[in-house]
């Protein structure tokens, strides 16, 4: 990678585009919300809150610390960051706690939907030498039966081999390493691509001073991001992690399942890695 993307890139710039995208697709696919539950939801947050201050006896120097990171979150633009790294994981979990098939985990802000198509057997794009061990990622898509799902799609999105991603970090091609990928008709895939780097999430924003406060630290592990869907049956959204890897024990987002942990052995033509996944999803 080079220096100058290492220069620019920034929390506030890629906290910037992740707030963008999430207003762009939110607008397009906004819905309704019942007002009782907005009132529930809204009155149980806001009493834990009270009760947090009442607890641990709040003093307005405290207070006033908080009021102005809170300001600074959104002049960052960070809040899809915080609200991915520290919520998200249990509202995934309460949305899929009656699924039979794969797990899914969290979307993370970094998703760009309508990615290049490509075929059953693919290789992802990216740049010319791209640094990085080579992964052969293969497997099925099956439907919790057992029947193979013929025609069902993969998006796949990760990282390059300095933990930036494509069109959050300047400097990279607009579709490195993303790609929709397009089973067979037995609902068989194989990717080709690189493994990911494990990645600090944007600490020079106000995220990054809330890990330093409370001396936390700020890595995830690396992962794979995937979108698998098919007619009639239900999306998985989901990351994929590899066995032994830096920060799989304690992810800062608390995404990782035992279910999601990649175990990759050597590729079968000596380039790399191979790893064989299967995904099962749930009818609709």
């Amino acid at each position: 990678m080079t220096d100058i993307i290492t220069e620019q890139a920034t929390a506030a710039a890629s906290g910037a585009a992740a707030t963008e995208r999430f207003r762009t697709r939110q607008h397009s696919g906004a819905t309704d919300v019942d007002a009782k539950r907005v009132d529930t939801l809204a009155t149980e947050l806001i009493t834990a809150v009270h009760d947090i201050v009442r607890r641990h006896k709040v003093t307005y120097a405290e207070y006033d610390v908080l009021k102005a990171w809170l300001i600074q979150v959104g002049q960052d633009g960070e809040w899809p960051l915080f609200l991915d790294v520290w919520i998200e994981h249990v509202v995934e979990e309460v949305a899929s706690e009656n699924r039979e098939g794969s797990k899914g985990t969290i979307e993370g802000p970094y998703y760009v939907p309508d990615s290049p198509n490509l075929s059953a057997e693919a290789t992802l794009p990216m740049r010319d030498g791209e640094e990085g061990t080579p992964l052969l990622f293969q497997g099925q898509v099956t439907s919790v039966d057992g029947t193979p799902l013929s025609g069902a799609t993969i998006e796949i999105w990760h990282a390059d081999n300095d933990g930036y991603y494509a069109q959050f970090a300047p400097g990279l091609p607009e579709w490195n390493l993303r790609g929709t990928v397009t089973v067979d008709d037995r609902g068989h895939f194989r990717i080709h691509t690189i493994e990911p780097a494990p990645y600090q999430i944007p600490t020079d924003g106000s995220c990054g001073r809330l890990i330093a406060a409370a001396g936390w630290h700020a890595w995830r592990p690396a992962h794979l991001h995937l979108k698998v869907s098919a007619p009639g049956h239900q999306l998985i959204t989901t990351q994929l992690y590899f066995k032994g890897g830096s920060h799989v024990e304690d992810d800062i987002a608390s995404a990782v399942k035992p279910e999601l942990i990649l175990d990759p052995g050597p590729a079968a033509d000596g380039n790399g890695h191979e790893v064989t996944y299967d995904f099962v999803l749930d009818k609709a």
